[in-house]
């Protein structure tokens, strides 16, 4: 009798022990005489029990973590295989807390399946979209993308029904589709998981963006930190044009559509689209000016979609279930569902896919379970290194485009990093600035300049001196970068910056120097 053992070779799970995990299972089993059906799938995305192995039984998937290898005998005694009792036993997985109150719809499929077997793509609702975009006429595709109110997932939150269709009215020889994998915002994991839990999900959408706006080459521009992506989406591309779901024929129906990998240099600015098809082209990643914009004149020229991770393998889901159903998803303007991540000093660090509407405060106890340490938590930094710090006043915020920009902050790529009430906000602030000065591509005075001037300024704050001069002179100099900044790198700095000093003044010595004078 085979008895089926999941063991995660997502790349976090990896590095808390999960290939020697799997490597004690195989043995034990081995040793014990037992048969065992030993599959590597995604991370079901709850951190803080990884490496997390599951087993199926009949009542469903049956999860055991943190487990180590040390661990593994005693789950043989206890009979794990068939769901035992042990200390280190959770129950159903789809009924743990943290993943039941989730709408998974881009996630659907990670952690259940083989990433890179085929067969469990199909089987599990994969390149249904594909075939109901190949009956399908181009300006059908884009009008699903555009009426599902997809907005783009990579910080922008630009309508991608509106570039694609620009793409697609646009006359061309050559169209290209560019996947933004250059995944480099702090906290942020959820790029990574679908490439590594979930590759045939960016492919398929990626060709079928390539079918609505008249597209025949991608390339998925992946930082060059991601290794085990790396392998992963070159294995399940090449598995694609094996089985004729890439190529010129795709499916026999005529219509082509080729994807490569492409590495990225570790650059943070590449992740910024004009730079990101400099580099593409061979060129140093420098950003380039707007217009013209990349949909009319990007890769090499000619038209080209860029879209993020989360953008792209949010598609196929909207092709195989229509629009409406996408859009009955959130609030506003924000439709669908967004995958945040978790990290910091949060005690449950994962990610979490619910709908639009949700507030920090929920995501933060519901599902985070308040700070790691314990302490309470006093900020939190939503949408990467250039995104605005929030105070407790500000907890309570939806989850929403429209909303976040009400309070002066951005959703982003829905990375949300946590600090508890040791933090020091002005070290905070001078971070924001020296990151910006190290990343800088140098193109822009505001950006290479402003950003080592304000690391010199906060220097001077840091160390109490002139505080009278030196804050208005911080104010002046974040005004500078917001509105003469050539792209997001420098016009957003300010945003974490600013929000440092206005909702945490007495780290700037701010109501210190009040008081003694």
């Amino acid at each position: 009798m085979s008895m089926t053992i999941y063991v995660p070779c997502d790349s976090s799970a990896v590095s808390l022990g999960a290939d020697r995990v799997a490597t004690a299972i195989a043995q034990e089993a081995a040793k014990r005489g037992l048969y065992i059906n030993l599959i590597r799938n995604g991370s079901r995305g709850m951190y803080w029990l990884e490496p997390l192995v599951e087993v199926s039984t009949d009542k469903g998937r049956v999860a055991y973590g943190p487990v180590q290898p040390g661990d593994v005998p005693g789950l043989f005694d206890a009979d794990f295989t068939q769901g035992g009792a042990h200390a280190l036993s959770l129950g159903l997985t789809e009924e743990l807390d943290y993943f039941k109150k989730q709408q998974r719809l881009t996630f659907a499929r990670i952690g259940k399946t083989d990433p890179v077997s085929l067969t469990d793509y199909i089987e599990n609702d994969g390149y249904r979209g594909l075939k109901n975009a190949l009956a399908m006429t181009q300006e059908q595709i884009v009008q699903a993308v555009s009426d599902a109110g997809l907005r783009g997932r990579g910080g922008a939150a630009f309508p991608t029904g509106i570039k694609w269709k620009t793409v697609l009215n646009t006359a061309s020889l050559q169209k290209y589709i560019i996947c933004n994998a250059d995944e480099g915002d702090s906290g942020t994991f959820s790029d990574r998981m679908v490439m590594e839990g979930d590759p045939f999900v960016l492919i398929e959408g990626m060709t079928i963006a390539g079918l609505g706006v008249d597209a025949t080459q991608g390339y998925i521009y992946l930082r060059i930190e991601y290794p085990h992506a790396y392998e992963v989406l070159n294995a399940a591309i090449a598995t694609a044009y094996e089985t004729g779901y890439l190529g010129e024929n795709i499916q026999g129906s005529g219509k082509t559509f080729n994807l490569e990998v492409r590495l990225g240099a570790g650059a943070y600015v590449c992740g910024e689209e004009t730079s990101l098809m400099e580099s593409l082209e061979g060129k140093r990643g420098l950003v380039r000016f707007k217009p013209p914009l990349p949909a009319i004149k990007g890769l090499f020229g000619q038209p080209t979609v860029v879209n993020n991770v989360i953008s792209l393998a949010s598609v196929p889901v909207i092709l195989d279930k229509g629009g409406d159903y996408y859009r009955d998803f959130g609030m506003g303007r924000s439709r669908g569902t967004l995958p945040v991540q978790l990290a910091g000093n949060i005690k449950r660090p994962g990610l979490v896919e619910l709908s639009f509407g949700l507030t920090l405060r929920e995501l933060l106890y519901d599902f985070g379970g308040g700070s790691a340490s314990g302490r309470p938590i006093r900020a939190v930094q939503v949408g990467g290194p250039l995104g605005a710090y929030l105070p407790e006043s500000q907890f309570d915020t939806p989850l929403d485009y429209e909303a976040f920009a009400a309070i002066w902050a951005v959703v982003g790529h829905g990375g949300i990093v946590v600090f508890d009430d040791t933090v020091n906000m002005a070290e905070m602030a001078r971070y924001s600035m020296e990151f910006c000065k190290i990343e800088s591509c140098g193109k822009c005075t505001p950006c290479r300049i402003g950003s080592t001037r304000g690391v010199e300024v906060m220097d001077d704050i840091i160390n109490g001196r002139n505080l009278d001069k030196n804050i208005p002179l911080l104010r002046d100099l974040c005004d500078t970068l917001l509105n003469g900044s050539l792209c997001a790198l420098g016009g957003m700095t300010p945003y974490p910056v600013l929000s440092a000093l206005n909702h945490f003044p007495e780290d700037f010595g701010i109501n210190a120097k009040a008081t003694a004078a």
